[in-house]
């Protein structure tokens, strides 16, 4: 049974599961083995991998559709991330007085390990994995769970961890209310996903600083003082957490800071070794990934990693796949598939990342963008951009003075193949969209992988 402290919703009753992705089956489950009496509704089909777990576990369920008077009798309702707060199902149920959390916030309930949570507009995937290795590699019986891996509740129905690495969107952190992270990672903030957030960015931020919500002075708060958005948004949502910044531009005595031979220095409280390495030892380059690093290192600070696996984790690491990921060198060309950048600031990211001359690939599903940040970097960079998706005008308007070439193309294989017609040797070719996927592809990893299949029949 849970620890008492950690119940705040129902713990018996009909579980209305909305949504049977892998974070819904893995609630599903979790409800089953915890008594409820369960069922699983999903506007849309449902994958016949996730069919066939909830057959064997004997869990009702039902696809293209949803049975709402069934659904408004629910004791307790776990909703996926992807389902947006305006949905009228949703306002039914909240007026109904019926509790609509995460799958995150439920599973939270029935877990005592230590939760290491990790939040922000970029950099979360990296960070979230970079840190699973690191305490993998320090012995530490550690889940991976949140927006990467597999579910969070499947993995404390059905598995035994002592401390969870958890990856945290913003529409995760709007359906969790008593949720406490013992060490919460706010990356960054830049404008995202603001069509859910009634286009303003000061309820997105709002969203962001969930994370911290409920720590107590013994937890520690991770952020980089270098955030612009951060900054403005931290004495808004204080917190009692023991703060740790992590900056490339001052001096902090506690928190992570490059000094003046770009060494990272990691001080934390009550640890009294500091952490020195230089960033040319770091396996992933880059100014943003000198900042993954920093917030990576302060976590197993404050999981007490000794300085040597740390330094071996960071000089070991290989990036997740669609992250700046390398796929070839082709004729001195090379191809970088980056299909994981949805937003402006992750195309931001890997432009800043390598040297001229850059062929941008991008386009796709325009989530309300400001291509505005991105114009120095165009101009001083890319020297063509090859768009994908079914509408880039926004993309034609925003760079037609900043770059020679702007050009279509009418799939992934007509896109690599008129990028490496305008690239020549020492070139790159970046596939880095700025915009969601589908359009043309049914997630970012089926762009990713199109995109590797293309270069490879180069």
């Amino acid at each position: 049974m849970p620890n008492i402290a950690h119940t705040y919703y129902p713990q018996s009753g009909f579980l209305v599961v909305l949504g049977a992705g892998e974070s819904g089956v893995g609630a599903a489950i979790l409800g089953k083995d915890k008594g409820f009496d369960v069922f699983v509704s999903d506007k849309g089909a449902i994958a016949d991998s996730y069919k066939e777990v909830l057959v064997q576990e004997g869990i009702a369920f039902e696809e293209l559709d949803h049975s709402v008077a069934r659904i408004m009798t629910a004791s307790l309702v776990v909703k996926s991330p992807g389902i947006p707060e305006h949905v009228p199902l949703i306002q039914e149920l909240r007026k109904a007085g019926i509790p609509v959390i995460s799958e995150i916030e439920f599973a939270a309930q029935y877990t005592d390990a230590k939760l290491f949570c990790i939040t922000g507009s970029n950099g979360k995937s990296t960070t979230t994995m970079l840190t699973y290795e690191m305490f993998k590699h320090g012995g530490v019986n550690v889940g991976l769970a949140g927006n990467i891996g597999k579910s969070f509740a499947l993995q404390v129905a059905r598995a035994s961890f002592d401390v969870y690495v958890l990856e945290i969107s913003s529409f995760m952190l709007d359906d969790m209310y008593h949720f406490r992270a013992d060490v919460a990672v706010l990356l960054n903030i830049t404008p995202d996903h603001l069509d859910r957030y009634d286009y303003k960015l000061e309820n997105y931020v709002a969203s962001k600083f969930r994370i911290v919500q409920n720590q107590t002075a013994a937890d520690y708060f991770i952020y980089c003082l270098d955030d612009e958005e951060t900054m403005k948004g931290l004495p808004l949502h204080p917190t009692k957490a023991i703060h740790l910044p992590f900056t490339q531009e001052q001096v902090v005595a506690s928190g992570a800071f490059l000094d003046e031979q770009n060494n990272i220095v990691i001080n934390v409280p009550n640890h009294k070794e500091s952490f020195t390495m230089n960033i040319e030892e770091l396996s992933l380059q880059g100014k943003h990934n000198v900042f993954n690093n920093m917030a990576s290192g302060l976590m197993a600070k404050a999981q007490e990693l000794r300085n040597q696996t740390m330094k071996e984790s960071m000089e070991s690491y290989v990036n997740i796949s669609h992250r700046l990921e390398h796929v070839a060198l082709i004729g001195g060309v090379n191809y970088i598939n980056d299909s994981k950048a949805t937003n402006v600031n992750s195309v931001w990211y890997a432009l800043e990342s390598f040297s001229p001359d850059i062929v941008l690939i991008m386009g796709g599903v325009d989530k309300g963008n400001d291509y505005e940040m991105l114009r120095d970097l165009v101009k001083s960079k890319v020297k063509a951009i090859v768009c994908i998706g079914k509408d880039n005008v926004r993309i034609h308007e925003s760079f037609e003075d900043d770059t020679d070439v702007i050009v279509n193309s009418s799939s992934m294989q007509d896109a690599v193949e008129i990028a490496s017609h305008l690239a020549t040797k020492g070139d790159t070719v970046l596939l880095s969209p700025a915009c969601a996927s589908f359009d043309w592809f049914k997630n970012y990893e089926e762009r990713g992988d199109k995109f590797k299949e293309a270069v490879m029949a180069l």
